[in-house]
Protein backbone atom coordinates (compact mmCIF):
# COMPACT_ATOMS: atom_id res chain seq x y z
CA UNK A 1 0.00 0.00 0.00
CA UNK A 2 0.94 3.50 -0.19
CA UNK A 3 1.94 5.41 2.90
CA UNK A 4 -0.84 5.93 5.78
CA UNK A 5 -0.36 9.53 5.08
CA UNK A 6 -1.23 9.42 1.27
CA UNK A 7 -4.18 7.31 2.49
CA UNK A 8 -5.28 10.32 4.84
CA UNK A 9 -5.24 12.39 1.51
CA UNK A 10 -8.94 11.36 0.87
CA UNK A 11 -10.06 13.66 3.86
CA UNK A 12 -8.21 17.06 2.12
CA UNK A 13 -9.45 17.59 -1.20
CA UNK A 14 -13.03 18.16 -1.34
CA UNK A 15 -11.93 21.22 -2.50
CA UNK A 16 -11.02 19.93 -5.78
CA UNK A 17 -13.83 18.26 -6.32
CA UNK A 18 -16.17 20.88 -5.18
CA UNK A 19 -14.30 23.62 -7.60
CA UNK A 20 -13.81 20.94 -10.24
CA UNK A 21 -17.58 20.40 -10.79
CA UNK A 22 -18.41 23.92 -10.44
CA UNK A 23 -16.21 24.97 -13.27
CA UNK A 24 -17.35 22.07 -15.41
CA UNK A 25 -21.14 23.23 -14.63
CA UNK A 26 -20.22 26.40 -14.42
CA UNK A 27 -22.39 -4.89 16.51
CA UNK A 28 -21.33 -7.90 17.42
CA UNK A 29 -18.38 -9.38 15.85
CA UNK A 30 -18.98 -9.38 12.22
CA UNK A 31 -16.77 -10.29 9.14
CA UNK A 32 -18.07 -7.97 5.82
CA UNK A 33 -19.65 -10.51 2.53
CA UNK A 34 -17.39 -12.55 0.67
CA UNK A 35 -17.55 -10.10 -2.17
CA UNK A 36 -14.73 -8.24 -0.17
CA UNK A 37 -12.32 -10.81 -1.23
CA UNK A 38 -8.62 -10.21 -2.59
CA UNK A 39 -8.85 -8.89 -6.06
CA UNK A 40 -8.36 -10.74 -9.24
CA UNK A 41 -5.48 -9.79 -11.68
CA UNK A 42 -6.21 -7.09 -13.83
CA UNK A 43 -7.16 -7.46 -17.11
CA UNK A 44 -6.46 -3.77 -17.98
CA UNK A 45 -2.87 -3.78 -18.81
CA UNK A 46 -2.14 -1.54 -15.56
CA UNK A 47 -0.38 -2.96 -12.26
CA UNK A 48 -1.81 -6.45 -11.90
CA UNK A 49 -3.17 -7.06 -7.92
CA UNK A 50 -2.64 -10.07 -6.04
CA UNK A 51 -5.03 -12.99 -7.35
CA UNK A 52 -7.00 -14.94 -4.71
CA UNK A 53 -8.05 -18.78 -4.92
CA UNK A 54 -10.87 -18.30 -2.52
CA UNK A 55 -13.04 -15.02 -1.21
CA UNK A 56 -11.12 -13.75 1.55
CA UNK A 57 -13.30 -11.53 4.74
CA UNK A 58 -11.15 -8.16 4.67
CA UNK A 59 -13.16 -6.53 7.14
CA UNK A 60 -14.29 -6.98 10.88
CA UNK A 61 -16.62 -4.73 12.60
CA UNK A 62 -17.47 -4.53 16.18
CA UNK A 63 -19.62 -2.27 17.99
CA UNK A 64 -21.32 -2.19 21.45
CA UNK A 65 -24.23 -0.91 21.89
CA UNK A 66 -26.68 -3.55 23.94
CA UNK A 67 -27.41 -3.71 27.55
CA UNK A 68 -25.01 -6.69 27.77
CA UNK A 69 -21.84 -4.88 25.74
CA UNK A 70 -21.78 -2.30 28.46
CA UNK A 71 -22.42 -4.58 31.20
CA UNK A 72 -19.40 -6.86 30.17
CA UNK A 73 -17.22 -3.41 30.01
CA UNK A 74 -14.98 -2.22 33.30
CA UNK A 75 -16.65 0.89 34.37
CA UNK A 76 -15.36 2.96 36.93
CA UNK A 77 -17.78 6.07 38.00
CA UNK A 78 -20.56 4.71 34.70
CA UNK A 79 -23.79 3.17 34.69
CA UNK A 80 -25.50 1.77 32.12
CA UNK A 81 -29.24 3.07 31.48
CA UNK A 82 -31.14 0.08 30.35
CA UNK A 83 -34.25 0.53 28.05
CA UNK A 84 -34.78 0.42 24.17
CA UNK A 85 -31.83 2.10 23.43
CA UNK A 86 -29.12 1.28 26.48
CA UNK A 87 -26.92 3.91 27.22
CA UNK A 88 -23.47 4.89 29.24
CA UNK A 89 -23.31 7.36 31.47
CA UNK A 90 -21.89 9.41 34.51
CA UNK A 91 -22.86 7.49 38.21
CA UNK A 92 -20.73 9.55 39.87
CA UNK A 93 -17.24 10.87 39.26
CA UNK A 94 -13.95 8.82 39.04
CA UNK A 95 -12.00 11.58 39.58
CA UNK A 96 -11.45 15.38 38.42
CA UNK A 97 -9.10 17.10 35.78
CA UNK A 98 -8.07 19.86 33.79
CA UNK A 99 -8.19 20.14 29.81
CA UNK A 100 -6.36 23.16 28.24
CA UNK A 101 -8.60 23.20 24.96
CA UNK A 102 -5.21 23.60 22.45
CA UNK A 103 -8.46 25.83 19.77
CA UNK A 104 -8.90 28.60 22.52
CA UNK A 105 -6.10 28.10 25.20
CA UNK A 106 -9.03 27.60 28.00
CA UNK A 107 -7.94 25.58 30.49
CA UNK A 108 -10.78 24.27 32.91
CA UNK A 109 -11.92 21.61 35.30
CA UNK A 110 -13.95 18.40 34.42
CA UNK A 111 -15.60 15.92 36.60
CA UNK A 112 -14.88 12.56 34.75
CA UNK A 113 -16.04 8.41 34.44
CA UNK A 114 -14.58 5.82 32.35
CA UNK A 115 -15.46 3.04 30.48
CA UNK A 116 -13.05 0.17 28.99
CA UNK A 117 -14.49 -2.14 26.53
CA UNK A 118 -13.15 -6.01 26.39
CA UNK A 119 -10.55 -6.75 24.29
CA UNK A 120 -11.58 -7.65 20.73
CA UNK A 121 -10.01 -10.23 18.91
CA UNK A 122 -10.39 -8.89 15.49
CA UNK A 123 -11.81 -11.82 12.62
CA UNK A 124 -9.00 -9.85 9.99
CA UNK A 125 -6.05 -9.13 11.62
CA UNK A 126 -5.66 -5.73 10.63
CA UNK A 127 -3.70 -2.86 9.23
CA UNK A 128 -6.66 -0.22 9.70
CA UNK A 129 -8.39 0.43 12.59
CA UNK A 130 -11.44 3.32 12.20
CA UNK A 131 -13.25 4.09 15.59
CA UNK A 132 -16.87 5.74 15.04
CA UNK A 133 -18.92 6.32 18.37
CA UNK A 134 -22.86 7.90 18.52
CA UNK A 135 -23.71 9.65 21.45
CA UNK A 136 -25.49 13.30 23.19
CA UNK A 137 -23.22 15.44 24.72
CA UNK A 138 -25.43 18.69 26.67
CA UNK A 139 -23.65 21.69 26.91
CA UNK A 140 -21.16 20.89 29.91
CA UNK A 141 -20.37 17.56 28.60
CA UNK A 142 -18.27 15.88 26.62
CA UNK A 143 -16.45 12.81 25.52
CA UNK A 144 -12.89 11.04 24.80
CA UNK A 145 -12.44 8.23 23.13
CA UNK A 146 -9.40 5.88 22.63
CA UNK A 147 -8.40 2.93 21.30
CA UNK A 148 -5.30 0.46 21.85
CA UNK A 149 -4.53 -2.18 20.12
CA UNK A 150 -2.55 -5.49 19.92
CA UNK A 151 0.05 -6.66 17.52
CA UNK A 152 0.48 -10.20 16.67
CA UNK A 153 3.56 -10.50 18.74
CA UNK A 154 1.76 -9.92 22.01
CA UNK A 155 3.13 -5.98 22.09
CA UNK A 156 0.55 -3.22 22.27
CA UNK A 157 0.07 0.27 21.41
CA UNK A 158 -0.05 3.32 23.64
CA UNK A 159 -3.80 4.89 24.24
CA UNK A 160 -4.26 7.02 20.96
CA UNK A 161 -6.69 9.32 21.29
CA UNK A 162 -9.41 8.62 18.02
CA UNK A 163 -11.50 11.74 18.83
CA UNK A 164 -12.43 14.06 21.37
CA UNK A 165 -16.14 15.31 20.49
CA UNK A 166 -18.94 17.16 21.56
CA UNK A 167 -22.28 17.87 19.35
CA UNK A 168 -21.64 21.50 20.60
CA UNK A 169 -18.74 23.70 19.81
CA UNK A 170 -19.12 25.95 23.16
CA UNK A 171 -17.46 23.68 25.89
CA UNK A 172 -14.56 22.38 23.82
CA UNK A 173 -14.01 22.69 20.43
CA UNK A 174 -14.48 19.11 18.64
CA UNK A 175 -11.03 17.58 17.52
CA UNK A 176 -8.47 14.85 16.62
CA UNK A 177 -5.10 14.73 17.90
CA UNK A 178 -2.08 14.75 15.45
CA UNK A 179 1.74 13.76 16.54
CA UNK A 180 0.72 9.97 17.60
CA UNK A 181 2.26 6.89 17.00
CA UNK A 182 4.25 4.33 17.88
CA UNK A 183 7.51 2.02 15.87
CA UNK A 184 4.62 0.33 14.07
CA UNK A 185 1.77 2.53 13.51
CA UNK A 186 0.28 6.05 12.98
CA UNK A 187 -2.85 7.87 13.83
CA UNK A 188 -3.51 10.07 10.65
CA UNK A 189 -6.67 11.51 11.98
CA UNK A 190 -9.52 9.21 12.40
CA UNK A 191 -7.49 6.33 11.36
CA UNK A 192 -5.09 4.11 13.13
CA UNK A 193 -3.22 2.40 10.31
CA UNK A 194 0.36 0.25 10.08
CA UNK A 195 2.89 2.30 8.54
CA UNK A 196 4.55 -0.83 6.49
CA UNK A 197 1.73 -3.24 5.50
CA UNK A 198 4.49 -5.37 3.71
CA UNK A 199 6.11 -5.73 6.50
CA UNK A 200 3.63 -8.13 7.67
CA UNK A 201 3.08 -6.11 11.12
CA UNK A 202 -0.70 -6.43 11.73
CA UNK A 203 -3.29 -5.35 14.77
CA UNK A 204 -4.72 -8.77 15.92
CA UNK A 205 -7.03 -6.88 19.13
CA UNK A 206 -7.95 -3.62 20.31
CA UNK A 207 -9.95 -2.16 22.98
CA UNK A 208 -12.22 1.23 23.57
CA UNK A 209 -11.53 3.28 26.25
CA UNK A 210 -14.63 5.73 26.73
CA UNK A 211 -13.89 9.44 29.04
CA UNK A 212 -17.05 10.70 29.92
CA UNK A 213 -16.61 14.50 31.01
CA UNK A 214 -19.39 16.91 32.74
CA UNK A 215 -18.86 20.05 34.54
CA UNK A 216 -17.78 20.11 39.08
CA UNK A 217 -21.02 19.54 41.10
CA UNK A 218 -23.51 19.26 38.22
CA UNK A 219 -25.65 16.48 37.67
CA UNK A 220 -25.11 16.37 33.61
CA UNK A 221 -23.70 13.67 32.11
CA UNK A 222 -22.92 12.46 28.21
CA UNK A 223 -25.28 9.39 27.10
CA UNK A 224 -23.00 7.25 24.73
CA UNK A 225 -25.01 4.75 22.86
CA UNK A 226 -23.04 3.11 20.81
CA UNK A 227 -19.41 2.46 20.68
CA UNK A 228 -16.68 0.65 18.32
CA UNK A 229 -14.56 0.11 15.61
CA UNK A 230 -13.91 -1.19 12.05
CA UNK A 231 -10.90 -3.33 11.46
CA UNK A 232 -9.89 -3.90 7.95
CA UNK A 233 -7.08 -5.65 5.81
CA UNK A 234 -7.33 -4.59 1.99
CA UNK A 235 -4.58 -5.35 -0.25
CA UNK A 236 -3.25 -3.21 -2.18
CA UNK A 237 -5.32 -2.86 -5.71
CA UNK A 238 -5.60 -0.26 -8.53
CA UNK A 239 -8.09 -2.42 -9.86
CA UNK A 240 -11.10 -4.70 -8.69
CA UNK A 241 -13.45 -7.36 -9.16
CA UNK A 242 -16.75 -6.61 -10.86
CA UNK A 243 -20.22 -7.00 -9.61
CA UNK A 244 -22.91 -8.75 -11.26
CA UNK A 245 -25.77 -5.94 -11.40
CA UNK A 246 -29.37 -6.47 -9.55
CA UNK A 247 -32.32 -5.49 -9.13
CA UNK A 248 -33.27 -1.46 -9.98
CA UNK A 249 -34.64 0.30 -7.16
CA UNK A 250 -33.99 4.60 -6.47
CA UNK A 251 -34.29 5.97 -2.56
CA UNK A 252 -36.19 9.10 -2.14
CA UNK A 253 -33.13 11.13 -0.80
CA UNK A 254 -33.40 15.10 -0.61
CA UNK A 255 -30.40 16.69 -2.85
CA UNK A 256 -28.31 19.36 -1.67
CA UNK A 257 -25.55 20.71 -3.77
CA UNK A 258 -22.46 21.84 -1.42
CA UNK A 259 -21.71 24.33 -4.22
CA UNK A 260 -24.57 26.62 -3.57
CA UNK A 261 -22.24 27.18 -0.18
CA UNK A 262 -19.47 28.71 -1.50
CA UNK A 263 -17.97 31.74 0.43
CA UNK A 264 -20.13 30.81 3.25
CA UNK A 265 -18.73 30.41 6.86
CA UNK A 266 -14.99 30.12 5.48
CA UNK A 267 -14.38 29.20 9.03
CA UNK A 268 -15.54 25.83 8.65
CA UNK A 269 -13.16 24.50 5.70
CA UNK A 270 -13.03 27.04 3.42
CA UNK A 271 -17.10 27.11 2.65
CA UNK A 272 -19.45 25.11 0.92
CA UNK A 273 -16.91 24.10 -1.60
CA UNK A 274 -14.98 21.85 0.92
CA UNK A 275 -18.65 20.68 2.56
CA UNK A 276 -19.05 17.05 0.32
CA UNK A 277 -19.22 15.09 3.67
CA UNK A 278 -21.66 17.02 5.91
CA UNK A 279 -23.90 17.88 2.67
CA UNK A 280 -23.76 14.09 2.28
CA UNK A 281 -24.19 13.52 6.00
CA UNK A 282 -27.84 16.09 5.90
CA UNK A 283 -29.18 14.10 2.89
CA UNK A 284 -29.18 11.27 4.55
CA UNK A 285 -30.68 12.91 7.97
CA UNK A 286 -33.42 14.03 5.89
CA UNK A 287 -34.37 11.37 4.63
CA UNK A 288 -34.93 9.40 7.89
CA UNK A 289 -37.23 12.56 8.67
CA UNK A 290 -35.17 14.19 11.03
CA UNK A 291 -33.85 17.62 10.74
CA UNK A 292 -32.70 20.90 12.35
CA UNK A 293 -34.79 22.99 14.34
CA UNK A 294 -35.57 26.67 13.45
CA UNK A 295 -33.91 27.05 17.13
CA UNK A 296 -30.97 24.81 16.14
CA UNK A 297 -30.34 27.00 12.94
CA UNK A 298 -30.72 30.50 14.80
CA UNK A 299 -26.80 31.26 14.11
CA UNK A 300 -27.60 30.75 10.06
CA UNK A 301 -27.30 34.37 8.51
CA UNK A 302 -30.77 34.93 7.26
CA UNK A 303 -31.42 34.09 3.62
CA UNK A 304 -28.86 31.30 2.63
CA UNK A 305 -29.98 28.43 0.92
CA UNK A 306 -30.57 25.32 2.94
CA UNK A 307 -29.17 26.17 6.48
CA UNK A 308 -29.18 23.10 7.66
CA UNK A 309 -25.61 22.11 5.22
CA UNK A 310 -24.06 25.21 7.13
CA UNK A 311 -25.63 23.48 10.11
CA UNK A 312 -23.56 20.25 9.42
CA UNK A 313 -20.86 22.06 8.41
CA UNK A 314 -20.55 23.90 11.61
CA UNK A 315 -20.94 20.82 13.91
CA UNK A 316 -18.59 18.40 11.90
CA UNK A 317 -16.03 20.60 12.07
CA UNK A 318 -12.32 19.13 13.17
CA UNK A 319 -10.63 22.28 14.80
CA UNK A 320 -7.05 19.82 14.64
CA UNK A 321 -7.80 18.69 11.11
CA UNK A 322 -9.51 22.46 10.01
CA UNK A 323 -11.91 20.63 8.00
CA UNK A 324 -15.41 18.90 7.79
CA UNK A 325 -14.73 15.27 6.38
CA UNK A 326 -13.71 13.26 9.76
CA UNK A 327 -15.61 10.38 9.00
CA UNK A 328 -16.25 9.74 12.89
CA UNK A 329 -17.25 13.12 13.38
CA UNK A 330 -20.06 12.77 10.73
CA UNK A 331 -21.49 9.54 12.07
CA UNK A 332 -21.78 11.08 15.43
CA UNK A 333 -23.36 14.43 14.00
CA UNK A 334 -25.84 12.05 12.07
CA UNK A 335 -26.25 9.96 15.47
CA UNK A 336 -27.48 13.35 17.56
CA UNK A 337 -30.63 12.82 16.17
CA UNK A 338 -33.41 11.38 17.36
CA UNK A 339 -32.90 7.60 17.71
CA UNK A 340 -30.44 7.66 14.25
CA UNK A 341 -27.13 5.06 14.58
CA UNK A 342 -24.16 5.78 12.48
CA UNK A 343 -20.85 4.05 11.56
CA UNK A 344 -17.67 4.64 9.46
CA UNK A 345 -16.95 1.35 7.99
CA UNK A 346 -16.18 -0.47 4.93
CA UNK A 347 -18.17 -2.28 2.29
CA UNK A 348 -17.45 -5.11 0.10
CA UNK A 349 -18.90 -4.29 -3.06
CA UNK A 350 -21.45 -2.74 -5.14
CA UNK A 351 -23.68 -5.61 -4.23
CA UNK A 352 -23.45 -4.90 -0.76
CA UNK A 353 -24.61 -1.20 -1.32
CA UNK A 354 -27.22 -3.18 -3.61
CA UNK A 355 -28.42 -5.25 -0.05
CA UNK A 356 -28.69 -2.34 1.44
CA UNK A 357 -30.57 0.10 -0.93
CA UNK A 358 -33.17 -2.81 -1.51
CA UNK A 359 -34.23 -2.92 1.87
CA UNK A 360 -34.39 1.63 1.76
CA UNK A 361 -30.78 2.10 3.43
CA UNK A 362 -28.73 4.49 1.11
CA UNK A 363 -24.85 4.88 1.51
CA UNK A 364 -22.24 7.74 1.63
CA UNK A 365 -19.02 6.80 -0.22
CA UNK A 366 -16.00 8.01 -0.09
CA UNK A 367 -13.47 7.76 -3.46
CA UNK A 368 -10.93 9.92 -5.40
CA UNK A 369 -10.60 10.00 -9.29
CA UNK A 370 -9.18 11.47 -12.15
CA UNK A 371 -11.77 13.53 -14.50
CA UNK A 372 -11.90 10.75 -17.05
CA UNK A 373 -11.96 7.97 -14.72
CA UNK A 374 -16.02 8.92 -13.57
CA UNK A 375 -17.66 9.32 -16.75
CA UNK A 376 -19.96 12.43 -16.81
CA UNK A 377 -18.88 13.95 -13.18
CA UNK A 378 -16.75 16.74 -15.16
CA UNK A 379 -13.90 16.73 -12.00
CA UNK A 380 -11.60 15.06 -10.79
CA UNK A 381 -10.89 14.31 -6.79
CA UNK A 382 -8.14 13.31 -4.51
CA UNK A 383 -11.15 12.86 -2.14
CA UNK A 384 -15.01 13.15 -1.93
CA UNK A 385 -18.15 12.30 -0.78
CA UNK A 386 -21.26 11.12 -2.29
CA UNK A 387 -25.05 9.54 -1.92
CA UNK A 388 -25.62 6.13 -3.36
CA UNK A 389 -29.68 6.36 -3.53
CA UNK A 390 -30.23 3.70 -5.96
CA UNK A 391 -29.33 1.53 -9.14
CA UNK A 392 -30.82 1.60 -12.74
CA UNK A 393 -32.02 -1.37 -14.53
CA UNK A 394 -28.47 -1.69 -15.66
CA UNK A 395 -27.07 -1.95 -12.49
CA UNK A 396 -25.24 1.68 -12.96
CA UNK A 397 -25.00 4.10 -9.96
CA UNK A 398 -27.80 6.63 -9.01
CA UNK A 399 -25.64 9.08 -6.59
CA UNK A 400 -26.89 12.27 -4.87
CA UNK A 401 -23.26 14.21 -6.20
CA UNK A 402 -23.04 17.13 -3.70
CA UNK A 403 -20.68 18.62 -6.30
CA UNK A 404 -22.92 19.96 -8.27
CA UNK A 405 -23.49 23.60 -8.93
CA UNK A 406 -27.17 23.27 -7.75
CA UNK A 407 -29.90 21.22 -6.06
CA UNK A 408 -31.46 20.10 -9.22
CA UNK A 409 -28.36 19.10 -10.53
CA UNK A 410 -27.20 16.57 -7.87
CA UNK A 411 -28.66 13.56 -8.98
CA UNK A 412 -26.36 11.68 -11.13
CA UNK A 413 -26.36 8.46 -12.94
CA UNK A 414 -22.30 6.82 -13.22
CA UNK A 415 -21.22 3.96 -14.89
CA UNK A 416 -21.04 0.72 -12.32
CA UNK A 417 -17.94 -0.40 -13.38
CA UNK A 418 -16.07 2.80 -13.31
CA UNK A 419 -17.83 3.87 -10.00
CA UNK A 420 -16.91 0.47 -7.98
CA UNK A 421 -13.73 0.39 -9.24
CA UNK A 422 -12.96 4.44 -7.68
CA UNK A 423 -14.32 3.36 -4.76
CA UNK A 424 -12.70 -0.04 -3.73
CA UNK A 425 -9.24 0.56 -5.01
CA UNK A 426 -6.67 1.43 -2.63
CA UNK A 427 -4.33 2.62 -5.00
CA UNK A 428 -4.44 4.69 -8.01
CA UNK A 429 -2.48 7.08 -10.02
CA UNK A 430 -2.95 11.21 -9.99
CA UNK A 431 -2.80 13.87 -12.78
CA UNK A 432 1.10 13.11 -13.02
CA UNK A 433 1.45 9.37 -12.79
CA UNK A 434 2.21 9.49 -9.06
CA UNK A 435 0.46 6.62 -6.83
CA UNK A 436 -2.05 7.89 -4.45
CA UNK A 437 -3.96 5.97 -2.30
CA UNK A 438 -7.31 5.36 -2.54
CA UNK A 439 -9.99 4.70 0.26
CA UNK A 440 -10.99 1.05 -0.41
CA UNK A 441 -14.52 1.02 0.45
CA UNK A 442 -14.84 3.23 3.64
CA UNK A 443 -18.20 4.61 3.38
CA UNK A 444 -21.11 6.19 6.29
CA UNK A 445 -23.84 3.97 7.02
CA UNK A 446 -27.47 5.55 9.24
CA UNK A 447 -29.76 3.68 10.29
CA UNK A 448 -32.91 4.78 13.05
CA UNK A 449 -33.19 2.37 15.63
CA UNK A 450 -36.98 1.05 15.00
CA UNK A 451 -35.76 -1.21 12.21
CA UNK A 452 -37.73 -3.30 9.90
CA UNK A 453 -36.60 -6.80 10.19
CA UNK A 454 -35.32 -7.09 6.91
CA UNK A 455 -33.31 -3.92 7.42
CA UNK A 456 -32.31 -5.54 10.48
CA UNK A 457 -30.84 -8.58 8.82
CA UNK A 458 -29.18 -6.93 6.06
CA UNK A 459 -27.20 -4.78 8.75
CA UNK A 460 -26.51 -7.74 11.00
CA UNK A 461 -25.14 -9.88 7.87
CA UNK A 462 -23.15 -6.84 7.10
CA UNK A 463 -21.91 -6.50 11.21
CA UNK A 464 -23.36 -3.40 11.84
CA UNK A 465 -26.01 -4.23 14.68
Amino acid sequence: MTSPTSRRTVLTAAIAAAAGASAAAGASAATASAAFASPAPSTSGGPTARPSAAPKALVDNRFWHTYTDWRRGAGDGTRVLPGLRPGLVIASPAGRSDYTDPHTGTTAAWEYAVWNSPEHRCAVPATEVIASWNARTPAGTWIQTELSGRYADGTATPWFVMGRWASGDGDIRRTSVDGQGDPHSTVWTDTLSVDDPASGVRLVSYRLRLTLYRTPGSRLTPTVWRAGAMASDVPDRFTVPASAPGPARELPVPRYSQNVHIGQYPEYDNGGEAWCSPTSSQMIIEYWGRRPTARDLAWVKPGLPDPQVCHAARYTYDYQYEGCGNWPFNAAYAATYRDLNAVVTRLGSLDDVERLIRVGVPVITSQSFLKEELTGAGYGTAGHLMTVIGFTREGDVIANDPASPDNRAVRRVYRRREFENIWLRTKRYDANGAVRSGTGGVCYVYWPSDLSPSRRRVLRELGLV
